[in-house]
């Protein structure tokens, strides 16, 4: 997944959204030390002053722990990664019904269309 910022917002939060997608989806695994930060800002092309903000945000919602010398970590608690992953899921939930009934479908026509969207998916990763 490559990391993609714009100046619509601040970057921090951009990379924290980002790292948070990374960690609820498996990419960074419960438990796993994460790269560096100047590591992390390299690959992301961002100052390392602005990836140690979105980290120490991370670390405020539980997701990122720092031990001492050995630096980050994803937390362990899968209890925490899927609160983190229901929260983001019910925001993008809500989001797609507003979009959809802001064209005036109904509640069967946008099922149809998730359904429709889903069997794509499926297909797709065949």
């Amino acid at each position: 997944m490559a990391w993609e910022l714009n100046g619509e917002r601040p970057i921090y939060l951009q990379l924290v959204e980002q790292i948070r997608l990374r960690i609820i989806s498996g990419r960074y695994a419960p438990g796993e030390r994460l790269p560096s930060v100047r590591d992390l800002a390299a690959e992301a092309a961002v100052n390392p002053n602005t990836m140690q903000r979105a980290l120490v945000e991370l670390e405020s919602c539980g997701l990122v722990i720092t031990q001492g010398t050995m630096g980050r970590i994803v937390t362990d608690s899968n209890e925490i990664i899927n609160a983190e992953r229901k929260k983001i899921a019910e925001s993008y939930a809500a989001e797609f019904a507003s979009k959809m009934t802001g064209l005036g479908l109904s509640e069967q026509e946008i099922r149809d269309y998730m359904e429709e969207a889903l069997s794509n998916e499926s297909k797709q990763r065949l």
